[in-house]
């Protein structure tokens, strides 16, 4: 018998709640990613051979929810969406799929190709990662 993802997530919940709040919030969450980004983008600006920028110039923050009807804090799936500022001032938008464990560690993934695909084209032609398309992070939990 397979459990729905959205079943199992509200198992857990409900199992974890008598253990006392999460310290998994989104207000943790976004904290984290947002400068986490940043830096992802200074560092790709970097690779693809562009003017440098450093971090905080991108401006970049970030609002995450729990996908679905699940709203609670804890580990597991949420989605966060990044506005910041491009090259020229540019606001940006771009959403994260985010798995988020128990010890604040999280996985996230570009939700749409709006950040092209694991690899770009820099201005010289070669072939670079794209940091941005799939990265890690942690935060504290305590």
């Amino acid at each position: 018998m397979t459990i729905p993802r959205l079943a199992l997530a509200a198992m857990v919940a409900a199992f974890t709640a008598g253990c006392g709040a999460s310290p998994i919030t989104s207000a943790r969450i976004e904290s984290a990613i947002a400068p986490t980004f940043a830096n992802l983008v200074q560092l790709q600006v970097s690779s693809m051979g562009l003017p440098p920028m450093q971090a905080n110039d991108f401006a970049a923050t970030a609002t995450c929810r729990r996908p679905g009807a699940l709203s609670l804090p804890g580990s597991g799936e949420w989605m966060c969406t990044l506005i910041w500022q491009g090259p020229e001032r540019q606001m940006l938008r771009d959403t994260f799929d985010l798995f988020v464990t128990t010890d604040g560690c999280y996985t996230a993934t570009a939700a749409a190709e709006t950040l092209g695909g694991p690899t770009l084209k820099a201005a010289d032609g070669r072939a670079v990662r794209n940091r941005l398309y799939t990265f890690e992070g942690c935060f504290d939990t305590t």
